[in-house]
Parts: structure tokens; C-alpha cells; sequence
């Protein structure tokens, strides 16, 4: 989900457990609610890059590459696992984990 600044410029709010199922189950973008095709992009920390899981949902290239900040990466990918943590996940968060990276 996105959130419109006063300076006309937009970020992503801290994503929810149902928002990202929902982005997940209907492949549609994160930001802007769009349909996804290939390749889709994740945006997330060094960390998460590392770990190849992204909290974030799914988007299209275009709107990860606007709302990237800082130290965030952009990692584009052609699939994606969609991951929902049972109860010994030291993660209790949703995440995604690309196949491969374009």
C-alpha cells in the first residue's frame, strides 16, 4: 500500500498480514493495485536481499524503482514462493522468496 506525502511524493506503509495475501493470491502490485506481469521486483533492506525474503509485496518494476529509499535494492524476478509462517517460524511475518533473479 502506498502512502501520498504532502511533498508529492510516495512510500510504502508497513505492509499488513491480509494486504500482502491479498497481493500474493491475485498477483497484483503492491503500490498501485496494478496487474503483475514479468518480471515483477521486490523492494527491500541489504538484509532481506541477502536472506532472499522480502516483506514488501510484489510490484511492477516502475513502481518499486519510485519508492525505493536509502540503502533499499530493487530485485526483479520472473517467480516468486509466497511464504506464511506456522507457528515455529522465528519470522511470523508473510514474505516472498524469488526463484531467481532476472
Amino acid at each position: 500500500m502506498r502512502e501520498d506525502l504532502r511533498d508529492g511524493s510516495t512510500r510504502l506503509r508497513e505492509p499488513t498480514r491480509a494486504w500482502v495475501t491479498q497481493c500474493a493470491l491475485s498477483r497484483i502490485c503492491g503500490l498501485c493495485e496494478g496487474g503483475l506481469a514479468r518480471p515483477v521486483a521486490f523492494v527491500g533492506t541489504p538484509r532481506e536481499d541477502a536472506r532472499n525474503q522480502f516483506h514488501q509485496p510484489p510490484m511492477h518494476v516502475a513502481c518499486a524503482e519510485s519508492v525505493r529509499a536509502g540503502d533499499e535494492v530493487v530485485v526483479t524476478t520472473a517467480g516468486f514462493e509466497f511464504v506464511r509462517p506456522d507457528r515455529d517460524d522465528p519470522d511470523r511475518s508473510p514474505r516472498f522468496e524469488p526463484y531467481s533473479r532476472d
